[in-house]
């Protein structure tokens, strides 16, 4: 297998106001400080605390990167409300999240638009982190795979890469999102392996053993680490648990 450095993503979705978004950045670098970090690490705010979480990083020499929830895919415009790649890269964020459940769901965001998304970050050197997972009904008709593996599909569309660490994929099964339920590491393990074998049709077999795939669905302190030991888990992408900084930084710890 591949060694493949873990990584763990926190996504603060709709939550914490620029002052909390800033004290929860601080107290999450002093958590880190007082261990040795050998994951990478990623936090993603919302857009307005994503300048002050990023002057704690520089100024607190914190060690995690800055990321952010979504971004449109021109690079500027008649867009209101929107969000391009160089704005994001002007306030230091390295990595963004894409295709998430809820984008899809609440916004109906479509698989064109997220392809059309990652497409704009990996012209940007912006590290996409891409979504994809199966909702409960999905899941009961025994169809996860094929349509999780569809999502990658079409989020790959025309887009080739050189370097495996130009882009992560998160396995969210919806399901399992702020729920309470929960995936085992077994059922994470089908699904992300057949991810893998997607990215070798998609980019070729040598990226695709480089890329990290991420488990996101209620990972939380206490069961990280039965996820982290299968072979095509590369770590999480947290929500809950990563406004908590005692909490994420066990995660990272255990990573």
């Amino acid at each position: 297998m591949t060694a493949r450095k873990h990584l763990i993503a926190g996504n603060w979705k709709m939550n914490e106001t620029y002052s909390e978004g800033v004290t929860l950045a601080q107290e999450l670098a002093n958590c880190l400080k007082s261990g040795t970090v050998e994951a990478d690490v990623v936090v993603c705010p919302p857009f307005v605390d994503l300048k002050g979480v990023s002057g704690v990083i520089e100024f607190d020499s914190a060690p995690f990167e800055l990321g952010a929830q979504n971004v449109y895919w021109e690079p500027s415009g008649a867009y209101t409300g929107e969000i391009s790649c160089d704005m994001l890269k002007s306030v230091g964020a390295t990595y963004c999240i894409i295709g998430h459940s809820e984008r899809r769901d609440y916004f109906h965001e479509t698989d064109e638009d997220i392809n059309k998304k990652a497409q704009a970050l990996l012209s940007a050197h912006i590290i996409p982190i891409l979504c994809c997972g199966e909702d409960e009904h999905v899941r009961e008709a025994g169809n996860h795979v094929a349509h999780v593996t569809a999502q990658i599909k079409a989020a790959l569309q025309n887009i080739s890469i050189s370097d495996p660490c130009a882009l992560v994929i998160a396995y969210e099964p919806i399901w399992a999102i702020g729920t309470g339920k929960t995936a085992t590491p077994e059922d994470a393990e089908e699904v992300c392996a057949a991810i893998r074998e997607t990215l070798a049709t998609c980019l070729g077999e040598e990226i695709a053993q480089g890329i990290r795939i991420l488990y996101g669905g209620s990972a939380k302190p206490g069961n990280i680490e039965g996820f982290l030991e299968k072979d095509n888990v590369d770590g999480a992408l947290v929500g809950g648990a990563s406004l908590v900084a005692s909490d994420f930084a066990q995660m990272v710890d255990r990573a």
